[in-house]
């Protein structure tokens, strides 16, 4: 299943980003719009050197998950880490609550949840990826 970050509606309490010392540790990393195909590049370099890595994608967005030491790093990237079942940036913390957040954003039990500044995502969780070449679609939209 493939689904894109949605600008977030005006909700009925103003979401806030805190700074968060300690950063979380990477459990994921997103990539939006000219970011996509660096991370895209660097996911098929790290899934062809045998990284289990779940993958969500579509024109626009690049999500890949899996454990911190197989994550790809790409310039405009952005890692994400898990507060409570919400994937957030690793250094910033959502206010209120992230519980809150996953409700209000429709998040049935097991869905994956994430929340980044002026985005969100709801989606089933990606099986892992074991075709490199899967990416491929989205390593070429540079080459455009």
């Amino acid at each position: 299943m493939t689904a894109a970050p949605v600008p977030l509606a005006p909700p009925a309490v103003a979401l806030r980003w805190e700074r968060r010392e300690p950063p979380l540790p990477a459990a994921a990393v997103l990539a939006v719009g000219a970011a996509v195909p660096a991370l895209a590049t660097a996911t098929r370099e790290r899934l062809a050197d045998g990284a289990r890595l779940g993958v969500l994608a579509d024109d626009t967005t690049l999500l890949v998950l899996g454990a911190e030491a197989d994550l790809p790093w790409a310039d405009g990237a952005r890692y994400l880490g898990h507060d409570g079942e919400l994937l957030v940036p690793t250094t910033a913390r959502p206010r209120p609550a992230p519980a809150l957040w996953r409700t209000a954003l429709g998040a049935e039990p097991g869905d994956l949840c994430v929340l980044v500044p002026g985005h969100a995502l709801v989606a089933a969780r990606p099986a892992p990826v074991g075709d490199p070449q899967a990416l491929t679609p989205y390593v070429r939209r540079a080459e455009r």
